[in-house]
């Protein structure tokens, strides 16, 4: 089989993550052809052969409408500002490319629900970049959830907290536009939502709150804007078999980098993970003796599948590329037709639907089930 040829629309952060697995995928799983890494799209020329050289791609655009018409191109990774996604997804797919797009699929509901029916008219693979469903880690405590080993689940707590936008005095960027989107809900709140997703199910009921801890930021060109969209919330949810569950997003909190706090309570026993510590987690069990229970730190290790394609030696940690090498395997899974784990359209709708119910459920007031 010939190996897939790639391209990539942005070069950003999340676009340099998207290359870093491309050129990985073959090297830690060795059972895949290496990706062919042909065409690469950025906002000006210069800009897109610099990246191309530096990221190994063939060649380089300032039109991604090239890129996507580009023949020899298979999969598109779209790695643009949010609200790009979609008419660059849905150009991709209707060229009959798979494609690859960075959460969340588009600011506006409409945009995500054209998304996935054109994906679903076009055949092809569209999963979206969710890795940290594919954390060795996370795998393992869904196993144990599963398997009862910490008897019936009945609350979760789930906080996701950065400090990117914490300083008061920090320009205004895109993040802070109404066209981005909410905010901390659908910026990064989707994270801990596909991480709820992968563990228990979607969401079926919420209500929200949500605040500016900033009501201006200043101007690189001198004076101030408003913020125009909300960098905190707090989410009362219940989740399916009678699970209550809370949400806290805060992308303004200061000293905490990657936070994702998840706290998972059972019947006969609890767990606790923490995204800054993404190489371990907390299993408390209620067996044996009172005076000797207590929780269990567990270090992820080759016994948590795929940690060994990486490291052959317990404790000594993945990180949040390694992640999105994982998901690119995922994704050539899916894309050859095998079991995958990538998040879908489909399933990445509904976390979105869940992110449209929970601010209308801020501007109503009440409590908002979800269909």
């Amino acid at each position: 089989m010939k190996p897939f040829g790639i391209g990539l629309i942005g070069t950003g952060y999340m676009g340099k993550c998207h290359a870093l697995a491309w050129n990985a995928v073959k090297t830690v799983f060795g059972d895949v052809e290496r990706p062919r890494l042909v065409h690469l799209a950025e906002a000006n020329a210069a800009l897109a052969e610099a990246r191309a050289g530096e990221f190994g791609f063939e060649k380089a655009t300032a039109d991604w409408r090239a890129l996507i018409a580009d023949p020899e191109v298979d999969v598109v990774s779209v790695t643009t500002p949010n609200q790009f996604h979609a008419e660059m997804v849905i150009a991709a797919l209707e060229a009959g490319k798979h494609v690859w797009c960075e959460k969340p699929m588009a600011p506006a509901y409409a945009d995500a629900e054209r998304m996935l029916a054109t994906a679903e008219r076009s055949g092809k693979v569209a999963a979206l970049g969710y890795n940290y469903i594919q954390n060795p880690v996370m795998r393992h405590i869904r196993k144990l959830v599963g398997g009862g080993a910490i008897g019936m689940v009945n609350h979760v707590r789930v906080e996701m907290d950065e400090d990117f936008m914490a300083d008061p005095e920090a320009f205004f960027y895109w993040k802070s536009e109404l066209s981005a989107g909410y905010g901390a809900l659908d910026d990064f709140a989707v994270h801990p939502l596909s991480l709820l997703w992968y563990l228990f199910g979607h969401v079926e009921a919420v209500i929200t709150d949500m605040v500016k801890p900033y009501a201006d930021r200043p101007l690189s060109e001198g004076g101030r804007r408003a913020v125009e969209n909300h960098d905190a919330a707090n989410v009362l949810m219940r989740l399916g078999g009678g699970i209550s569950a809370v949400l806290m997003a805060n992308r303004a909190a200061w000293g905490r980098k990657g936070r994702i706090a998840l706290q998972v309570y059972g019947s006969k026993g609890s767990i606790l993970y923490d995204q800054e510590r993404m190489n371990e987690f907390e299993l408390y069990q209620a067996e044996g003796q009172g005076s000797e229970q207590g929780f269990r730190k567990i270090l992820a290790a080759p016994a948590h599948p795929p940690y060994d394609r990486f490291i052959p030696a317990p404790g000594h940690g993945l990180g949040f590329n390694d992640l999105k090498i994982i998901e690119c395997r995922e994704l050539i899974r899916a894309i050859l037709g095998e079991p995958s784990s990538i998040v879908t359209f489909k399933d990445g709708l509904r976390i979105e639907k869940s992110v449209h119910a929970m601010a209308q459920s801020f501007h109503e007031r009440r409590w908002i089930e979800i269909g």
